[in-house]
């Protein structure tokens, strides 16, 4: 399953919340270009979760089409659940060579009545759990000299205007900044010892998520919604580039797709869409 521009064989990627959405995109697109690709999420199986999706029919679509894949349960929110994905990963497939923090837990409620229990999972799935991933599988890479790690963020993560209003996405976009000014200040540590760090946001990308949140509506203009094989796609160019050039960016898909005319793939349908 080699792709012709970008090769990913002999890699082994490890991709946070891919059991829908963007993980699940991100997972087929790696898998395309030849990597070994190790999904997690807490959904093992559609039916499992009030969304769609799971990772063994995530990995059952890669094998299907040619790809190597490997379904792993966690839930990111606890420390020995991320010790031990990191520990089967490498026992199962590999050491990481290309780590994709996506997985997110996402309420959306004003502040005045935000409780505690949100606020604190919200931040262990979203900030603690990538920070910690990353500190797992980081000597490894700077020991062979070669890695990448890629934050998935979310134009939440921009100040919004004062009279912008807002439908409860605060804490959201206090985790999205928190990953980007991470992903930033590890770029700094780790610069020139061939391992790249970046945070992309997508913007709107029509998902289960998205859906059950009425993110996108039947009213939002098209030219707000990223397809999601861009997003899968710029992704690819971020873990694929020079990581002495392509390192500490702060990305967003559709920037990266028009400045260096990506193609995207034909990616197997999502699920639940």
């Amino acid at each position: 399953m080699l792709d012709s521009i970008a090769d990913l064989s002999g890699k082994v990627a490890l991709i946070t919340g891919a059991s829908r959405g963007i993980g699940e995109a991100i997972a087929y697109r790696f898998a395309q270009a030849g990597a070994s690709v190790v999904v997690t999420a807490r959904t093992l199986d559609d039916g499992d979760h009030k969304l769609a999706g799971g990772i063994n029919n995530v990995v059952e679509t890669i094998q299907n089409f040619g790809g190597t894949a490997t379904a792993i349960r966690a839930d990111l929110g606890l420390e020995d659940h991320r010790e031990a994905l990191i520990k089967t990963t490498e026992n199962r497939v590999g050491p990481v060579d290309i780590l994709i923090n996506n997985a997110a837990v996402t309420y959306f409620t004003q502040v005045a009545s935000f409780s505690k229990k949100h606020y604190d999972l919200m931040f262990r799935v979203q900030v603690e759990a990538p920070f910690h991933l990353s500190q797992l599988v980081l000597p490894g890479m700077l020991e062979s000299g070669n890695g990448s790690i890629l934050n998935i963020s979310s134009h939440a993560a921009i100040h919004p205007a004062k009279d912008a209003g807002g439908r409860g996405g605060t804490v959201y976009g206090m985790c999205k900044a928190s990953l980007e000014r991470l992903t930033t200040g590890l770029a700094s540590e780790v610069y020139g010892r061939g391992v790249s760090v970046n945070v992309i946001s997508p913007g709107l990308v029509a998902t289960p998520g998205t859906m059950h949140h009425h993110l996108i509506t039947d009213e939002t203009p098209d030219e707000r919604v990223t397809p999601v094989a861009h997003m899968a796609e710029a992704c690819l160019y971020l873990v694929s580039a020079d990581p002495l050039e392509t390192t500490g960016w702060v990305a967003y898909a559709d920037d990266l797709m028009s400045r260096f005319s990506l193609n995207p793939a034909r990616l197997p349908p999502l699920q639940g869409l």
